[in-house]
């Protein structure tokens, strides 16, 4: 008799994971959103590939047996996490590792951009407007970033090497690593305030009118978290009477951003459509290493990446 192989069900985005490698040792059955709840009691392990889909947020809570393992190809969880996922014996893991060093990079463009004046060049350029003027030394300013995580390092590491004095807030002080309480001091103080933070119930909008309030007129402000973690609204407010000198989103509270929103035209603001992450590659690095997680699961070995349900992180740092 032949043994049975577990079932990875995925949640299907274009174009689709390469899993080529499981081949005779997984059967994999790939869903859309829709009948996402009537196929989930079938598997064994649940790959999210459709990372921005609330659909397994929703499915979860239904009838029948649960798979016990639900890998989501993308850092942040808040997009499949509900009560009944939390409250269960079923592992989650993310992609920690992937986005890193390319958000770090894309922090780091966008610093140099801004202070190099690099858009009004090319908005010159395109107007054959011939216009000198002096930039900022990006070398000695101080930055406040925001998530101590692999991608919250990465970014303090890349600013550092461009002579950035830079500071790291996460939830808990320890070392090289400041708390919550020191947020306020430090944001007052810095050139570039950039937040890699999760989506939890602590850091829900918590970049709001006041928290920009406390920010130097000169400050530059950068979001490549979630949208969520920012009061887009308040934002709006502080660009418009310049508590703040500008800002770039990565993120937003509504994505893909609706084409009648105030934000596209709001002066001083770049807007980037959940890019910061995602260099050439990228979805076959997020295959492979759900194939290498796969592979040491099958073997019983244990999980790389696996998520505090509660916290909405890998803890640990």
């Amino acid at each position: 008799m032949t043994p049975t192989v577990p079932t990875v069900l995925v949640l299907d985005a274009d174009p689709p994971p390469r899993l080529g490698r499981l081949t005779g040792r997984a059967r994999i059955v790939h869903t859309d959103a829709a009948h996402l709840a009537e196929r989930l009691p079938t598997a064994d392990v649940l790959l999210v590939w459709d990372f921005t889909s609330p659909a397994v947020r929703e499915a979860w809570p239904g009838d029948g047996p649960r798979p016990r393992w639900v890998h989501t190809a993308s850092a942040g969880v808040d997009h499949l996490m509900c009560p009944e996922l939390a409250a269960s014996d079923t592992v989650v893991t993310n992609a920690r590792g992937i986005f890193d060093q390319p958000i770090a990079e894309y922090v780091a463009a966008l610093v140099l951009a801004v202070a190099k004046d690099l858009p009004r060049t090319l908005e010159y350029q395109r107007e054959r407007t011939w216009r000198h003027r002096e930039t900022r030394r990006v070398a000695g300013t101080r930055a406040c970033v925001v998530g101590s995580g692999p991608i919250g390092r990465a970014i303090a590491r890349t600013l550092k090497a461009l002579g950035v004095t830079t500071a790291l807030v996460g939830r808990v002080p320890r070392t090289g690593v400041h708390g919550p309480d020191d947020l306020d001091r430090l944001v007052s103080r810095a050139d570039w305030v950039i937040v890699a933070a999760p989506l939890t119930e602590q850091t829900y909008r918590m970049f709001d009118a006041r928290r920009f309030g406390v920010m130097q007129p000169s400050a530059f402000f950068v979001n490549v978290g979630r949208g969520a973690l920012v009061d887009e609204e308040a934002l709006a407010l502080a660009l418009s009477r310049r508590w703040i000198a500008g800002a770039a989103l990565d993120v937003f509270a509504t994505e893909p951003l609706p084409g009648d929103s105030p934000l596209w035209e709001l002066p001083g603001l770049i807007v980037s459509p959940h890019m910061s992450g995602d260099t050439i590659g990228w979805r076959d690095e997020l295959g492979a290493q759900f194939v290498e997680s796969y592979e040491r699961w099958a073997a019983g070995r244990s999980l790389p990446n696996v998520v505090d349900k509660t916290r909405g992180y890998v803890p640990g740092h």
